[in-house]
């Protein structure tokens, strides 16, 4: 029984002591959600998770996005994200600590009162002031107060420099912060851990962040869809529901590839159609309308005179 006894308290002492390294050993993440899963939290996890690392996280702010862009911001009170933090640190007892976006001094104050309570070993700053698209995602004000506040608590700050020369990639800033915050946990000193994550970034593939966005290719389903329903259908939510998307979300990808609104392009498309017929065929305008699916004769005059500033018949004159 003692032999038994002794086996099992020094096995309780083995679980302890591996529970306490995972828990030193973890990284605390502070930064806003992204659900592309190409930046912010859900990538610190699972780029942490990907090197072999422990990882837990404070929310921010909840961002409404896709591949194509930020389309909204929902800014967590920073009593709520002083909250998560006092959870998490007093439970685990994270040594580092990465951050990334801080939209407001209310938030960025939480964050470096509890910091400076705790004490962690390493803070690392990535600012995240920009989108990729190159949108501004924090105010003068707030960058001013992280300075002041934050700045001089850190061990790293990544600037333009740690970042390559070359188009913006979506994530990349975040993946160096994620993987000097790794290497940090494991006990190297900052030189070493900013050299070793720089070696493992350029390892990765080069859309390693870019998600799996469809733009192009929903975009050219669009202009097919156009040319073969145009004569019948001007509504943009008829196409939509053909592409199986929201009308708004078609939008955003007509401005993101095209810089233009689906309605423009298939307003063009018709109204190159109804030139044609002018121009090019003895058609009445009666029978234009009829074959283009407008309700009347002075349907498709309204609607041409609003596109190209000239009636029908107008048109036809000056051009024949």
């Amino acid at each position: 029984m003692i032999w038994s006894f002794s086996i099992f308290s020094v096995t309780l002492q083995a679980i302890s002591s591996a529970r306490t390294q995972d828990m030193s050993a973890t990284i605390l993440t502070i930064t806003g959600s992204d659900g592309t899963g190409g930046s912010g939290v859900q990538a610190d996890i699972r780029f942490i998770n990907e090197l072999g690392g422990v990882v837990a996280s404070v929310v921010t702010s909840i961002t409404v996005q896709n591949t194509l862009g930020i389309q909204e911001f929902h800014d967590l009170p920073a009593s709520v994200v002083r909250r998560q933090m006092e959870a998490i640190v007093n439970d685990l007892q994270p040594q580092v600590v990465k951050i990334g976006l801080l939209r407001s001094i209310d938030v960025v104050e939480a964050v470096v009162d509890v910091l400076k309570q705790y004490k962690p070993r390493h803070i690392v700053y990535a600012p995240v002031l920009k989108s990729a698209r190159g949108d501004l995602l924090v105010t003068p004000k707030v960058y001013e107060a992280i300075e002041r506040l934050l700045i001089p608590m850190c061990t790293v700050v990544l600037e333009a420099s740690d970042i390559p020369i070359g188009p913006r990639k979506h994530g990349h800033a975040n993946q160096l912060a994620s993987a000097v915050a790794f290497y940090l946990s494991h006990g190297e000193r900052t030189d070493e851990a900013m050299l070793h994550a720089r070696t493992y970034l350029k390892q990765l593939p080069a859309d390693y962040a870019e998600g799996s966005s469809r733009s192009e290719e929903l975009y050219n389903q669009f202009r097919d869809a156009v040319e073969q329903y145009f004569s019948r259908y001007a509504d943009v939510a008829f196409y939509a529901e053909q592409l199986n998307v929201s009308p708004r979300y078609l939008g955003q990808v007509t401005r993101r590839i095209a810089e233009r609104s689906p309605k423009s392009i298939i307003d063009e498309r018709i109204t190159t159609e109804i030139t044609l017929l002018l121009t090019h065929t003895n058609k009445s305008l009666k029978g234009i309308a009829l074959q283009l699916g407008f309700s009347s004769q002075a349907h498709l005059s309204r609607y041409f005179k609003k596109q190209k500033g000239l009636s029908p018949s107008q048109y036809k004159i000056h051009h024949s």
